[in-house]
């Protein structure tokens, strides 16, 4: 799943993050002209410093200008001491995908097979929320777009469901029939999977091939995609990254992480640096590969055409049909982020450059996923001329590991509650007074508890818990079980304190 979204424990640490961006980083220089060879080794520089500080594996990079390929490279490893990534080192791109569904759509509308205002219930005439006018009023145009009102916290739900029997999508589009939506049909974006899975749905029953298919023979073939996969057993075969979750800023290798091909329209597809580069070349190019036609340019033009405000913690941009745009200082920019559990990727259309990237990394955790959205865009602007002021990125694995110190304070304070306990009961002139006792001893350490379990809390309501586990292990883990701790040790170290103090003092020792 690739989004513009903030999750919390996010929130703990991005606030703090955007701040530090933005009193380090500024403003990017002025643009200034120079070479490809050198343009291209700054922006690779730039990349591997990244991918160093961040302490992430490995990453393809790719730079298309016109028609042509300018620029590949490999970072890292591809999996553990391996080799560097090549330009056919197949890796999950994730909400890239999103693009891909939309350009398949837009195919089938230039085909007479799909209109973007019909409601989805011509499609799928089976199609049901709990508000029957909202499911009837709820169009093509408004899933592209993201403001058919679904929540984000149903796609999030979707992608730790791991049926992988065939018509999967739609067994989970039916079950929506009992679905209240987050806001009206067609009032306001909100990034959800569910929009792009019924549109791979849509896809299917426009065209009469499945989704797998239709991609496959309608956008890779034609594109010279022959290093992209729907398939994980397939990818494998010709050399998958091995994909790594980030552990309190220490990648581990997942190689074998379910895949939930539910939400394969929306971000389980698997395509290369090169690959992504023939793609790019049609995007950027009103949809003219070599001598293939993928989409009329009045087709790309209206993928491209920022349809809804998308702006989110102050960054104004517009979501068009999977891609946000934002005007920057270099000129317009599409891009979009691309996020699994142990991957990450980025793409960027610089129109006015004529020119488009794409950066596949193997490692991933949703704290590195925003540090990773931000160094794209650093590359962007470099291709773009402009150089950005450096960020010490470095800080977010610490920043992550920061966290440790919970469990740490927790163990000390059961260590010190037992020392100060036994010291009582031994010497009971050194016991605090009632005052004393709380206020120091009682509410203060019950309301640093109460904090570690409201975060706790927080974090378990506000999200689904297997997406939790899935994108955010570490610190979901982390205060799962602090927090549980910190809830029972409440009521245990209030006891035991308050029994230790009631209890009367031993009698002592008569010395004659």
């Amino acid at each position: 799943m690739n989004t513009r979204k903030i999750l919390f424990p996010e929130l703990l640490v991005c606030t703090a993050l955007a701040l530090i961006f933005q009193l380090v980083a500024g403003e990017p220089v002025q643009a200034r002209t120079m070479s490809n060879d050198t343009c291209f080794e700054e922006i690779d520089k730039y990349i591997e410093q990244q991918l160093e500080s961040l302490n992430l594996p490995g990453a393809a990079f790719a730079i298309v200008e016109g028609y042509e390929i300018v620029h590949l490279r490999g970072f890292g490893q591809a999996r553990p001491n391996g080799e560097a990534p090549t330009p056919q080192t197949p890796f999950f791109i994730g909400s890239l995908t999103k693009s891909v569904t939309a350009l398949a759509v837009m195919q089938l509308v230039e085909a007479g097979k799909i209109e973007l205002d019909a409601p989805v219930q011509r499609y799928l005439p089976w199609f049901r929320l709990a508000d029957p006018e909202a499911s009837a009023r709820m169009t093509v145009r408004h899933l592209l777009n993201q403001n058919s009102g679904f929540p984000q916290t149903v796609g999030m739900k979707q992608l730790v469901d791991f049926d992988d029997n065939p018509g999967a999508t739609e067994r989970q589009a039916r079950r929506l029939a009992t679905l209240k939506l987050s806001r009206p049909v067609g009032s306001a974006f909100e990034y959800s999977n569910v929009n792009y899975n019924l549109l791979g749905l849509i896809v299917e029953a426009a065209s009469g091939e499945t989704y797998a298919g239709y991609v496959q023979n309608h956008i890779f073939t034609p594109l010279d995609m022959n290093h992209s996969y729907i398939s994980q057993a397939e990818a494998k075969e010709n050399g998958l990254a091995v994909g790594h979750i980030v552990w309190f800023g220490f990648p581990i290798a997942v190689p074998d992480l379910p895949i939930p091909t539910g939400s394969l329209p929306s971000g389980q597809l698997i395509s290369t640096a090169e690959d992504m580069a023939h793609y790019l070349i049609a995007q950027l190019n009103e949809g003219r590969y070599n001598d293939i036609q993928i989409l009329s340019p009045e087709g790309i033009a209206e993928l491209h055409r920022p349809a809804v405000d998308a702006t989110i913690v102050g960054i104004e941009m517009g979501y068009s049909m999977g891609w946000f745009v934002e005007e920057t200082s270099q000129g317009t920019r599409l891009n979009h982020k691309g996020t699994v559990p142990n991957f990450f990727s980025y793409m960027a259309l610089l129109p006015e450059q004529n020119r488009g990237m794409v950066l596949l990394v193997n490692g991933n955790q949703t704290l590195i996923d925003f540090s990773l959205d931000a160094v794209g865009a650093g590359a962007a602007s470099l291709l773009a001329g402009v150089q950005p002021e450096p960020v010490p990125w470095g800080i977010v694995p610490w920043s992550i590991r920061a966290f440790l110190i919970i469990p740490v304070l927790q163990i000390l304070g059961v260590f010190l509650t037992l020392r100060g306990v036994r010291r009582w009961r031994r010497e009971p002139n050194r016991r605090p007074g009632p005052v004393r006792t709380w206020i120091f001893h009682i509410l203060i350490p019950i309301l640093l508890n109460l904090i570690v379990v409201i975060l706790a809390l927080t974090l378990l309501f506000s999200f689904p818990l297997g997406f939790l586990l899935l994108y955010i292990p570490d610190l979901a883990w982390l205060f799962l079980i602090c927090g549980g701790f910190a809830l029972v040790w409440i009521f245990m170290r209030t006891a035991l304190i308050l029994f230790t103090l009631r209890k009367p003092s031993p009698p002592q020792a008569f010395v004659g």
